[in-house]
């Protein structure tokens, strides 16, 4: 059985966009931002998931948290 995510992509963008805009974000930015607009742990724990490096964009991400959905599906 496949576990299904407890979170979407949409939940973690909500959290995390408004690090992007200027150059290459850092995972432990992105972690912080998210932790600064109070994320669910379940959004924490896939942004420690992703590789210790910088992101141009935020659809650099979703290649590293591929069985994250968009968002939730019935």
């Amino acid at each position: 059985m496949t576990k299904r995510s407890q979170i979407t992509r949409v939940q973690i963008a909500d959290h995390i966009a408004s690090a992007f805009g200027s150059g290459s974000v850092h995972r432990t930015e992105l972690i912080k931002h998210a932790e600064a607009s109070k994320a669910k742990p379940e959004v924490l724990t896939a942004l420690r998931r992703l590789p210790d490096h910088g992101f141009t964009t935020m659809r650099d991400l979703w290649i590293h948290l591929e069985d994250i959905p968009v968002e939730v599906t019935s």
